[in-house]
């Protein structure tokens, strides 16, 4: 019970390193999204589950992702440059353009419904693994002031290689406590599986 209540600690005082001010203008975003539709789709729901769903993610997680990318402190190769041209204002514009768009929600896997359900609901105890939704909500949107990312109806395949890069070390743009590095680094592929196709039906 003590490694479960510090892990809650622990993501609990990240906030103040994953937050950013956002205060963005959809309407502008809008016109600045032209480039980001090829992978995301033109109102963020991306058709391919390697490229992440950016519609209805909260504009502050979103900004601080952004940021993140431009400044190198997220490496994504594809992304390589595209933001290079674009100041602080574009960025929180095109957050709030895609958090102004409702998220598409995708089906579970039947089997691995249990599994992952258990995990993001319960947390694995014995490891000191909280629950998914205290972080995340229990409905998947997020926790928008904290800076807490939206999951459901992400895509699994995209949950699932992200989970994995926590664990590797790979991304490690979760803030100096590392609640995302800490909690994959104690899940099993089998579990991380389940629980990003639950996430993927979660809404």
């Amino acid at each position: 019970m003590k490694s479960l209540v510090f892990s809650l600690a622990s993501i609990l005082m990240a906030v103040t390193s994953l937050t950013v001010n956002a205060d963005g203008d959809p309407v502008a975003g809008e016109s600045k999204v032209a480039v980001c539709a090829a992978c995301h789709g033109s109102d963020g729901n991306s058709a391919i589950g390697s490229n992440p769903k950016l519609a209805g993610q909260n504009e502050r997680y979103t900004l601080k992702q952004l940021l993140d990318v431009k400044s190198g402190a997220r490496s994504i190769a594809m992304m390589t440059g595209l933001l290079d041209n674009l100041n602080e204002q574009d960025l929180a514009d095109i957050a709030a353009f895609y958090a102004s768009k409702e998220v598409t929600v995708n089906g579970a896997n039947p089997d691995l419904i249990e599994l992952g359900q258990r995990i993001y609901r319960g947390g694995v105890e014995e490891l000191g693994v909280a629950a998914c939704s205290a972080c995340h909500s229990p409905d998947g949107s997020g926790v928008t002031q904290a800076g807490f990312p939206a999951l459901g109806g992400q895509h699994a395949e995209y949950i699932l290689t992200q989970m994995k890069a926590f664990r590797s070390g790979t991304r490690n743009n979760d803030g100096e406590s590392a609640p995302m590095r800490i909690v994959a680094e104690r899940l099993t592929d089998a579990e991380i599986e389940a629980l990003a196709s639950y996430i993927s039906g979660l809404n």
